[in-house]
């Protein structure tokens, strides 16, 4: 069955769609009365474009495009229509510029005509056999990493936007936004008058046997694979409030990493996500989609966030990754996770990928309050304290 959608803006914006996995994926996106237009067919062994004017066809091609659609589990693919730089792009899981395996610049010599040619095109045809489009969205791609770090207004610099190294918070959703200024604040700290041993603390219950958290980690073995009791495989969810409906799980969580500890490989719900580092630091490994098969897809991205930097998560970026603790000491992180607000569908669970590449549910949990759990942990450390003075 033929379908029929629009861009939300002439000659620009990502078609995001999953294909069937024995056909090739075909779409095309014309002008009004359909005079000319771009073909595109995903293959198994590439990405072809066609530029159609009237009866003439034009291949548009790239010579180091060896890749198409692939035989795995949860994959999906887009392609990029940019109008004002006069670029096409194409790639496979999150639409990003890490992600791109087809590129096709057109030529300056005939700029005028391009772009009247490419600010034409709005309508898209394609057929709902092989093609399930999951959105539309209204900004093309720019080949360039999108930055992981998120800085404030009062710390970003002229160079910083220049060589676009940070993500400047004032371009996160508003969600996200308001998420950061619950978390980001020069008082959010662990170590607060309370309980300025409190980061000591932790590491402590987590050395100690017939301490809390070592206990705790030690019952975590079997979460994530029933049948395989993996230690390093844990780490600790300390809940901060409770939940008001708007996030798979409680919105607040306090993570314990210990040295070495890691996640399983998962996604996040679709929900935004800021994530501060409290303490200690952090690996983060990006995969393009969440692949259920035994030997998965390649990472593409990872980086190594520090005390007090913040990184993002969107409902369409930076949703399927690992988090693994290489440093000697624990990492803390503080986890804010929120919908966006036209997300009706509520998915309230992580999916992740278990020792055999097969997906799991995973309904986030909390190992205890954040209150309870300051007082639990100063009251070992105060026992501690009383030990040694004896």
């Amino acid at each position: 069955m033929t379908e029929y959608t629009n861009l939300h803006i002439k000659g620009q914006g990502i078609i995001v769609f999953k294909a069937c996995m024995n056909v090739n994926a075909i779409f095309i996106i014309y002008n009004k009365d359909k005079s000319h237009g771009l073909h595109i067919t995903f293959t198994k062994n590439n990405i072809q474009v066609n530029m159609i004017n009237g009866n003439n066809k034009e291949l548009l091609e790239d010579d180091f495009n060896t890749n198409g659609l692939l035989e795995l589990q949860g994959v999906y693919y887009w392609f990029s229509l940019d109008a004002q730089n006069q670029q096409l792009y194409a790639g496979i899981g999150e639409p990003r510029s890490e992600t791109i395996e087809y590129t096709y610049q057109f030529s300056q010599t005939n700029h005028k005509s391009n772009k009247s040619f490419l600010e034409s095109l709005s309508h898209i045809e394609y057929s709902t056999e092989n093609i399930h489009i999951m959105r539309i969205s209204k900004d093309p791609i720019i080949n360039i990493p999108i930055p992981l770090i998120v800085k404030d207004t009062n710390e970003l610099t002229m160079m910083d936007i220049a060589k676009m190294t940070y993500m400047p918070k004032a371009n996160l959703s508003t969600i996200s936004q308001k998420m950061y200024d619950c978390i980001s604040g020069k008082n959010f700290v662990l170590d607060d008058k309370d309980f300025p041993n409190f980061s000591e603390a932790i590491e402590y219950s987590i050395a100690t046997k017939g301490c809390w958290c070592n206990t705790t980690l030690k019952k975590k073995a079997t979460e994530f694979n029933k049948d395989v009791p993996n230690i390093k495989e844990t780490y600790l969810r300390i809940t901060l409030g409770s939940n008001n409906g708007e996030s798979p799980g409680i919105p607040y969580v306090m993570e314990i990493w210990p040295s070495e500890h890691y996640s399983p490989i998962h996604s996040h719900a679709g929900a935004n996500a800021i994530i501060r580092v409290l303490y200690g630091e952090i690996h983060v490994k990006l995969y393009p989609f969440l692949c259920n098969e035994k030997h998965g897809v390649p990472v593409f991205g990872s980086a190594d966030f520090k005390k007090n930097e913040i990184t993002w998560i969107s409902a369409t970026l930076n949703q399927t990754h690992q988090l693994v603790n290489h440093d000697k000491k624990t990492c803390i992180t503080i986890q804010c996770y929120m919908y966006d607000d036209e997300n009706k569908r509520h998915y309230d669970y992580f999916d992740y990928l278990d020792i055999n590449g097969n997906k799991q549910q995973y309904e986030p949990d909390s190992d205890m309050d954040f209150l309870l759990f300051k007082k639990t942990i100063m009251l070992e450390w105060m026992n501690k304290m009383e030990m040694n003075k004896k």
